[in-house]
């Protein structure tokens, strides 16, 4: 079952949630961009690097072999949903750029998703930047400590929590092969037991 997100985004509209329960991981972003829900997929602008770095991942092997295509694409996002990899944001209202939000905005959020992934319960809640991360760490530890990328020590029942880069085109802290990487590390932790 798809759960709609928000749609008081304005004169852009949000993206939905794609999620439902079974889910091995749930790709989370800060919130969509005006581009993204102009176009109603997830990290559809073409500077962004995550559907390439996914591509070249072996976290999207099975899934490529099954659409039967080397490269996946923002209008994969729904397909992925019969794979195991769902999408959701901290903030479901769109924007232009993530700094346009407020901090009021980034803890509502924060409660709104943490209320979903209890709801659907994946396996790991993948979120992309600590941006993001910063405000769901906030709202289970209260405190504010130093962010490190991969999995996290922190659960939201049986979720587990892992921290990958912003692939951003504008994130010029890490390559598209180091995303690629982070993929790989996440699909690694998914095929162990923890």
């Amino acid at each position: 079952m798809m759960e709609s997100g928000d749609s008081t985004a304005g004169p852009a509209r949000t993206l939905p949630d794609l999620l439902k329960t079974g889910l091995d991981v749930v790709f989370v972003g800060i919130n969509p961009s005006v581009f993204s829900a102009e176009r109603g997929h997830y990290f559809a602008r073409p500077t962004n690097r995550f559907w390439p770095c996914l591509s070249g991942s072996i976290l999207s092997e099975a899934v490529r072999e099954t659409l039967c295509v080397e490269k996946l694409r923002p209008e994969h996002d729904r397909a992925l949903l019969d794979h195991g990899i769902g999408f959701t944001d901290v903030v479901k209202r769109a924007t232009p750029k993530a700094g346009d939000l407020t901090p009021s905005e980034f803890a509502a959020g924060a409660r709104h998703l943490l209320a979903r992934l209890d709801r659907y319960r994946p396996r790991i809640a993948c979120f992309h930047g600590v941006t993001g991360y910063r405000h769901i760490h906030r709202a289970l530890t209260g405190t504010a400590a130093e962010l490190s990328l991969g999995l996290q020590d922190l659960r939201m029942g049986p979720t587990r929590v892992y921290l990958v880069p912003n692939p951003s085109g504008a994130n010029a802290h890490f390559t598209p092969d180091d995303q690629t990487r982070w993929y790989d590390r996440l699909a690694e932790c998914l095929g162990s037991k923890f």
